[in-house]
């Protein structure tokens, strides 16, 4: 089934390293649009009616016997729910083990000086207080349109990503389902080929 732009709920252009959460509501699906490509797009999910039932990476890598997440693939709760259902994705694969950058991992890894630059920890706490959450509520996040293949040696890489201009995600909200997306910020590394861009949210009706 094609979902026509023209018949979504909702439709928002989130800026370059800006932050967003909604409730998606049960059979509601939300697509994900990397407009200028090679933009990651960093996510969370929770149960929006008990929000101790959040996104678990361990749960849904065992249920797909998969580390990377495509078209088919279910994102499992702690619970052992399925939050969300990708209905179509036209990148490839996505990735659910790199987790987020910080203000604490930029100093790491790309010097001291680079310490005060906005991450997407600071863009999920953002948006997580609007909902009485905060960092102990923050799980292993999905990166959509970011690429991390794993070497032969079982090391993690942030290489050049392989999402094109367009290219999109759909996700069917199997329960109601608060989402809260980073629009990365990162600069030092090619998950968003050093130029982080605008993304594009739409919401359907069941």
């Amino acid at each position: 089934m094609e979902l026509d732009p023209q018949q979504a709920v909702y439709d928002r252009v989130l800026a370059a390293r800006k932050p967003w959460a909604k409730v998606i509501h049960k059979g509601q699906i939300l697509r994900i649009v990397d407009l200028g490509g090679n933009q990651a797009v960093d996510f969370l999910v929770y149960n929006a009616d008990d929000t101790s039932e959040r996104y678990s990476a361990p749960d849904t890598i065992r249920a797909q016997g998969n580390i990377f997440i495509t078209t088919g693939t279910q994102l499992y709760s702690n619970d052992g729910n399925v939050l969300m259902t990708v209905l179509k994705d036209t990148c490839g694969r996505h990735d659910t083990s790199g987790g987020a950058c910080s203000c604490e991992s930029n100093s790491v890894r790309f010097g001291l000086d680079k310490k005060w630059q906005h991450a997407c920890v600071e863009n999920f706490l953002y948006a997580l207080k609007d909902y009485g959450m905060g960092k102990r509520d923050m799980t292993s996040n999905i990166n959509f349109f970011m690429n991390v293949p794993v070497s032969a040696d079982g090391t993690l890489e942030i290489v050049d990503g392989i999402s094109d201009p367009g290219s999109i995600v759909d996700l069917r909200a199997e329960m109601n389902a608060l989402v809260v997306i980073s629009n990365c910020p990162q600069m030092n590394n090619p998950c968003n080929g050093y130029n982080p861009t605008p993304i594009q949210l739409l919401v359907w009706d069941e």
